[in-house]
């Protein structure tokens, strides 16, 4: 009984250290995939929210840059870098979790030996737990990239204390439900595509933790693009809601294909795409590499 004991306590600690492990990459990932990625966020933020401007997202880059220079296309960086490490940091560690969870459930003895499908409904699961934190960091950065076009002046704490003052914390979670329409399926697509890439990239008799760092970009870029393609339309009315400051789901998707139709709903896709490309794979490489290292060290 007391072996036993001992084996609980030890099969304990081991799980909050991989929990420790996962949030510190999760965070390098965040970070990476932040500075990677924000110019051509920016820009698909500006396309989906305010169509009429822009006919496509090269005129809108151009703007852009033109009008407010290198510093108009890194708007809401600080808000997304929060976004970002808050909801990778939330994403890896809950991944890990449920990855263990949805291996017990299935008798497998170790995560390693988990299909893409199952690391797909791992990440789908621990996509609930990362929007929590992502809806309120992310509204504030959509506000920012969109304050030119609003005629607004502000600043992070402005954007905030303004929210708090109008609608109080409620106000930081408008959005909420598309936040979490686009998340669930998407960290599906997101986590079942890199996987899946990941096994078909690893050569026989070679373990997929050593397939390099070209291969993770690889398969980070087209779990990126996967994720993306997926849910865009759920983004769309999310980023509309959230720089507007109301409406619901329903009624600002309807909205949208009122004003643009069909087409409305993807405008700023390809930005998107090209912009995931980079900042996933450079995501996935900071959060294997850091993983690893993290685990030869400790």
């Amino acid at each position: 009984m007391h072996e036993s004991g001992g084996g609980d306590k030890t099969g304990d600690a081991n799980h909050f250290k991989d929990g420790i492990i996962d949030l510190l990459a999760g965070t390098a990932g965040g970070v990476a995939n932040v500075y990677a990625g924000q110019p051509l966020d920016t820009v698909k933020v500006k396309v989906q929210t305010f169509p009429h401007l822009y006919s496509n997202w090269v005129v809108c880059l151009k703007d852009t840059y033109k009008l407010d220079g290198i510093r108009g296309l890194y708007a809401g960086t600080l808000p997304a870098l929060a976004a970002n490490v808050a909801e990778n940091a939330v994403l890896f560690t809950a991944y890990g979790y449920c990855q263990k969870t949805i291996a017990t459930l299935n008798g497998l003895e170790d995560v390693k030996q988990m299909t893409p499908l199952e690391n797909a409904f791992s990440g789908s699961l621990a996509a609930v737990f990362a929007a929590t934190v992502l809806c309120p960091t992310e509204l504030v950065k959509c506000k920012l990239q969109a304050a030119r076009e609003m005629k607004q002046k502000c600043t992070p704490f402005s954007v905030c204390r303004d929210i708090l003052k109008t609608t109080g914390p409620r106000g930081f979670f408008v959005g909420m439900t598309p936040t979490l329409a686009r998340e669930v399926p998407g960290y599906f697509f997101f986590f079942g595509a890199y996987e899946t890439c990941r096994y078909l990239l690893t050569a026989e008799g070679q373990k997929k933790e050593e397939i390099g760092l070209m291969k993770t970009a690889m398969a980070g870029a087209v779990g990126g693009m996967a994720l993306w393609t997926s849910i865009y339309p759920a983004d769309v009315v999310k980023s509309r809601m959230q720089v507007t400051g109301g409406g619901s789901f329903v009624s600002t998707l309807m909205a949208v294909v009122k004003e643009n139709g069909i087409r409305g709903l993807y405008k700023g896709l390809l930005p998107t795409n090209l912009r995931t490309c980079f900042a996933s794979g450079c995501l996935f490489v900071a959060y294997e590499e850091t993983r690893k290292f993290l685990h030869y060290v400790f």
